[in-house]
């Protein structure tokens, strides 16, 4: 089976193309287009939908056209065709989702909606043989999930964000430094060069007993850190200058302070990350951590976590960089196990930007 993938939850437009070898030994990726909208957004500080949107509706015709050329194959050849459904922005999944059942219908070919989420969380996975159970933490921009996976589709959330996800944390302070966006990648690369102990930053509901995350307390610590860290002296003057958060992006030229603002505020996201995974493979006795999603990219993370698994001796098993940001190769894959087991969907369901895994 060949299948023909779109993916455009947010603003990342992409198409993949996976062929199936056989039942036992997997299948070959043989096509994968995404083109970015970042230096679109960067100039607003995040994410516009209408203008996610419209580069989705411009950009999507052109990734069709260059998926097939370099996979060498017709539309007639392929199987089925599927789209990201959820979640994410409506008229972002739109543009996608009614693409592929287009495709479909003129193919009189089978259509997939994909969760995301289920994306993200079968990446680790991908080019390897069968779905081990697993607890999976998937960590990107709008979400910060631990999830029990016992085999495709079967899964249980444990835990999930409460307020801002890690991502989501990572762009608000890389906006309150100045930094750009997006914010993950800045925050990583000063954080190199910074002193993760500095700044005694809260790490929220790490003791909390349960597996659910909270990290809007740690973007409002950094929020109120900057205007003190900003005044130089006493008086009236420093307390204007503390109240003034507009004066808050000159911050970043401080390389020293920012530097290690940004780590001490990195080793706390990834202290929870870790305690809370550690937490979950005890309470459910499992041997296996996966971790997927845009954040995962971040290499302290992967570090760390990796450390915590050796030390405890768990697997860990990590989606290749290119696979953990937005792309259609990982809603192939998806789809692709689901039509393995007979799994389809009907032309009549509707896009849901809510879209919850379990």
């Amino acid at each position: 089976m060949t299948i023909l993938a779109i993916e455009t939850s947010c603003d990342e437009t992409a198409v993949a193309i996976l062929r199936e070898r056989n039942r036992q030994s997997g299948s070959d990726l043989l096509a994968s287009e995404v083109a970015s909208q970042i230096a679109e957004h960067e100039k607003f500080g995040g994410v516009v939908p209408e203008v996610a949107s419209r580069n989705h509706l411009a950009q999507l015709p052109h990734l069709l056209e260059r998926a097939t050329a370099s996979a060498k194959i017709t539309m007639n050849e392929i199987d089925a065709f599927a789209a990201t459904s959820g979640p994410g922005l409506a008229s972002s999944l739109l543009v996608g989702n009614s693409t592929a059942k287009g495709l479909a219908i003129g193919a009189g070919k089978p259509f997939l909606a994909i969760n995301h989420l289920e994306g993200h969380l079968l990446s680790p996975f991908f080019g390897r043989e069968g779905i081990a159970p697993n607890i999976s933490l998937i960590v990107s921009g709008g979400h910060t999930l631990l999830v029990k996976v016992r085999g495709i589709g079967d899964y249980d959330t444990l835990g999930g964000t409460v307020d801002d996800a890690a991502g989501e944390a990572f762009d608000k302070v890389a906006k309150l430094l100045g930094l750009g966006y997006p914010g993950g990648p800045a925050i990583e690369a000063r954080a190199k060069n910074g002193d993760p102990k500095k700044f005694d930053l809260p790490r929220s509901m790490l003791n909390s007993g349960e597996l659910n995350f909270s990290f809007s307390g740690l973007k409002t610590a950094v929020r109120y850190l900057l205007p003190v860290i900003l005044s130089r002296g006493d008086g009236e003057g420093s307390r204007k200058r503390r109240e003034d958060t507009r004066e808050i992006p000159r911050f970043a030229r401080d390389d020293n302070v920012v530097n290690d603002l940004c780590a001490s505020f990195q080793q706390a996201v990834i202290d929870v990350l870790r305690e809370k995974s550690l937490r979950a493979l005890r309470q459910t006795n499992s041997g296996t951590l996966t971790l997927s999603g845009g954040v995962s990219c971040n290499c302290a993370l992967r570090e760390d976590l990796r450390a915590m698994c050796e030390k405890n001796g768990i697997e860990l098993l990590v989606a290749e960089p290119w696979l953990c940001t937005d792309n259609a190769a990982m809603i192939a894959f998806a789809a692709l196990l689901r039509l393995q087991r007979g799994i389809t969907s009907r032309l009549e369901e509707e896009i849901d930007p809510n879209l919850a895994l379990a």
